[in-house]
């Protein structure tokens, strides 16, 4: 690929004073600080964060975003719109890449022109890994670094303790993120390849559930931040924990407000309730509600979509505190691999004619009763289904 009317991707740096006076795309490599002078010790940088920065990317900056994308081949309207999804700022034309940002275009770059992928996909890998690399970051540097590099003796500054324990953690940190980003990828994979066609890849039949705190909104106007901030972190936790354990997949989590999903109905029906019974027993917890659809979903960089997904969030809004209502097709795929049955009338007469024939009687997992049909917004009426866990089961 080339660049634009201003050079081409000949891969040599370019002289400073080579360089098209442009400033319009162009962006930093980070976006919790912006660039105002190429020259470091004119900007008013802090020289710690300097020196960190050059610590966590393992080079100096060299180049200016025109360079950078000169160096690495491509248009600056490509490297542009690549640096914008992954989320840096805007910095002009000021010295502050490196060579593993050239690198990074270059390869994303080369995947488009191998083939491999489309650049709207390019784009889409940018932000996606961007977005979600950002978070994790993010919350490092709050809940993690920021405790951690708290000084352990009078008179000592964070700045005399923040760069030796970077220096040590970063290894340790990058190599452990990579194992788990491996195995989530492999689990993903996984799924892909066990769907049944090339449509239920993107559009795919999964059981999804909100989990809701009843009540946060009042929460929040009594409680201070810390005690707040404690029982979100404390709520996101278990629900993260109880979710994977048996096994779901966090979609997302919204503070007052879990998002997951599960391929089974029954898994998605024990995660439900196993959320209502253990948050019941933990009297700092508000009250919890649970919404469960089944049907098919879109999938977008790690997110889900549709109309299943909204009613999931529709049935949340109506279900009873501590209670679990779910949607009619989660209720018929739940009876239709057992593990609950149409009604305890059914219940009841399947129990007799196994014990007719000498039989074990069936052992369901789940009872569902039928609510009052309703209307909902944007979904038309609804009958929701009130799970719970049969009494004869422990």
């Amino acid at each position: 690929m080339t660049v634009d009317d201003t050079g081409s991707g000949t891969g040599a740096d370019p002289a400073p004073d080579a360089e098209p006076g442009r400033t319009a795309g162009s962006v930093s490599h980070t976006s919790s600080a912006r660039v105002d002078a190429p020259d470091d010790h004119d900007s008013g940088e802090d020289p710690l964060a300097l020196r960190l920065e050059q610590l966590i990317l393992g080079a100096e900056r060299r180049y200016t975003p025109f360079q950078a994308a000169r160096s690495a081949g491509v248009s600056m309207e490509l490297a542009s719109r690549f640096w914008r999804a992954m989320g840096f700022a805007d910095i002009g034309q000021a010295k502050a890449l490196t060579e593993a940002d050239v690198l990074a275009l270059r390869r994303l770059a080369g995947l488009v022109e191998a083939g491999l992928l489309s650049e709207a996909m390019a784009v889409q890998v940018a932000r996606s890994t961007g977005q979600t690399t950002a978070r994790l970051a993010e919350w490092q540097i709050d809940s993690f670094l920021e405790g951690l590099t708290e000084p352990p003796e009078p008179g000592m500054t964070r700045t005399e303790v923040t760069y030796p324990l970077i220096e040590l953690l970063l290894p340790e940190l990058e190599e452990f993120i990579v194992y788990v980003w491996r195995r989530q990828l492999a689990a993903a994979t996984g799924r892909v390849v066990q769907a049944a066609d090339d449509e239920e890849m993107v559009d795919r039949r999964l059981a999804v559930g909100f989990a809701d705190l009843v009540g946060f909104t009042r929460l929040t106007r009594r409680m201070e931040e810390e005690e707040l901030g404690e029982l979100v972190e404390a709520f996101e936790t278990t629900a993260a924990d109880l979710v994977a354990a048996h096994g779901g997949r966090l979609i997302k989590t919204l503070g007052d407000e879990v998002l997951y999903a599960a391929d089974d109905a029954g898994v998605a029906a024990e995660i439900a309730l196993r959320l209502i019974e253990t948050m019941a027993n933990d009297e700092t917890m508000p009250e919890l509600r649970v919404g469960i659809a089944f049907g098919t979903v879109t999938t977008r960089m790690g997110d889900v979509f549709g109309t299943t997904v909204n009613l999931a969030s529709r049935l949340t809004s109506i279900a009873p505190r501590d209670a679990v209502l779910v949607d009619g097709a989660l209720a018929e795929e739940l009876i239709r691999t057992a593990d609950a049955p149409a009604s305890e009338a059914d219940a009841a007469e399947a129990a007799a004619a196994a014990e007719k024939e000498g039989e074990e009687p069936p052992s369901y997992r789940f009872a569902l009763q039928p609510m009052w049909q309703r209307p909902v917004r944007g979904l038309g009426v609804v009958e929701p289904w009130l799970l719970a866990r049969r009494e004869t089961d422990s």
